[in-house]
C-alpha cells in the first residue's frame, strides 16, 4: 500500500470504518494479502466504499449493513454476503434484521437469490454459535 505520508484523509477514515465494520482481524488479514497487483483496487475500495459511502452520516452502520446484505444477496455475491453477515456482529444488525432484509430480496430480486442468501446466513450464524456467540440477537 502507499506510504503513510501518501494516504489521504478519506483513506484513513475508510480504514477506520472498515475496521469498525469488518473487524480488526479481517482487515489485517486482507491488508497482509495486498500486493502491488491489487493495491490500487484496495485503495479504491478503502477510499470509495469505506471512506466515502460507509462513512457518510445519513444512515447508521446497521442500516448500511442491511442494505449491503440485501444488494449482495440480490446480485448473488455469496462470499460477500457471508462476510457482511459476519460483520453484523459489529454493525448492530440482528439475525432478525437480516431475515427481514432477505424477505425484501425475495420479493424484489427473486426467491432463488433470497433462498441462497438465507442458506449462507444460516451457515454463518451456525459458525457463530459454534464459536460461542449468539445468533438470535444483535451481534454488536
Amino acid at each position: 500500500m502507499s506510504s503513510p505520508a501518501e494516504r489521504s484523509e478519506r483513506w484513513t477514515t475508510g480504514m477506520a470504518t472498515r475496521r469498525a465494520v469488518l473487524g480488526e482481524a479481517y482487515v489485517e488479514a486482507a491488508t497482509a494479502r495486498t500486493t502491488a497487483f491489487d493495491e490500487g483496487f484496495q485503495a479504491f475500495i478503502t477510499e470509495g466504499a469505506w471512506g466515502s459511502v460507509w462513512s457518510r452520516p445519513g444512515l447508521t452502520k446497521r442500516e448500511r449493513s442491511l442494505i449491503t446484505i440485501a444488494l449482495l444477496a440480490a446480485l448473488g455475491h455469496d462470499e460477500e454476503v457471508a462476510m457482511h453477515v459476519r460483520a453484523t456482529r459489529n454493525t448492530g444488525a440482528s439475525a432478525a434484521d437480516v431475515a427481514e432484509a432477505l424477505l425484501h430480496v425475495a420479493v424484489y430480486a427473486g426467491v432463488p437469490a433470497a433462498n441462497r442468501a438465507y442458506k449462507i446466513a444460516k451457515e454463518v450464524y451456525a459458525e457463530t454459535v459454534t464459536e460461542g456467540g449468539q445468533h438470535g440477537g444483535s451481534h454488536g
